[in-house]
């Protein structure tokens, strides 16, 4: 049986929903849940945005998981700042997780129009944060923001960003459909052109259900050759919701061949 990574996002990406207010007893007894279920990866929120996160890893790195990595979640460093000096970065790497998930633009539209930065700026703050974390003994999952959109209007510097994070030392490439607006056989195409550029590293997808095709472009993906899943149970998650993990799971499982649980 082929074996996928999950990461769950339903305590970051779900709690983004509407009329969804997690507490940090709820999080960490909704932690203790999935690592129970046999997820791979929890992704728990966002320490340099919300001080209820920070206390959340605070507080649930003294839990005991069987299986689970749990995962904290930060941007790139921001242009004309040292990744050092950077107080995101800084906080995300106090919440002492095992693995970080960090995302960095991968639309050239928005590197200049939202960044008010250079192409080339860009690329070095992917490239600086992802080493900064693995030289700190981080696994680091690069979420590759709007990369569908970005591919589409300019695949080469979509590529390049994803060669930034490599060259730095990212453990997954997650290509992210984050405005929900890809078709899944363009799902599935990008992500077999991105697994057959880079073979050495594991390729994720994070896809939002804007259209309605969060899980089909999920399920696409893998069959594409992503092995790193990401979505939310019962699909929460902002506007229209996320990946609904709890569709994927027994498709990829029960029909598919592969092994997504412990």
């Amino acid at each position: 049986m082929r074996e996928l990574e999950l990461l769950d996002t339903t305590l970051r990406d779900g709690a983004q929903a509407e009329n969804v207010s997690f507490s940090v007893t709820d999080k960490l007894e909704i932690a203790r849940t999935l690592d129970a279920f046999g997820v791979g990866y929890i992704e728990a929120g966002n320490p340099g945005s919300n001080p209820k996160d920070m206390e959340f890893f605070e507080q649930a790195a003294r839990l005991a998981f069987k299986h689970a990595k749990l995962v904290a979640f930060g941007s790139t460093r921001r242009v004309g700042t040292p990744v050092e000096e950077d107080a995101n970065v800084m906080a995300l790497l106090r919440a002492d997780t095992p693995a970080v998930s960090l995302f960095g633009k991968s639309w050239d539209l928005h590197v200049t129009h939202i960044l008010k930065a250079t192409l080339e700026q860009n690329l070095e703050c992917v490239e600086d944060t992802v080493r900064f974390f693995k030289e700190r003994g981080r696994e680091v999952i690069f979420d590759a923001e709007h990369f569908f959109d970005g591919y589409l209007n300019n695949p080469g510097y979509a590529m390049e960003v994803l060669e930034a994070a490599r060259r730095g030392g990212a453990d997954v490439l997650c290509l992210c459909d984050t405005n929900g607006g890809t078709q899944p056989m363009k799902v599935l195409e990008i992500t077999r052109e991105v697994c057959g550029r880079f073979p050495a590293v594991r390729v994720g997808i994070h896809c939002h259900d804007d259209m309605g095709c969060a899980v089909a472009n999920s399920i696409l993906a893998v069959e594409g050759g992503a092995v790193h899943v990401q979505g939310t149970m019962n699909g929460y998650g902002e506007r229209c919701g996320n990946a609904d993990l709890s569709a994927i799971i027994p498709t990829l499982q029960l029909k598919s061949g592969y092994k997504c649980v412990a």
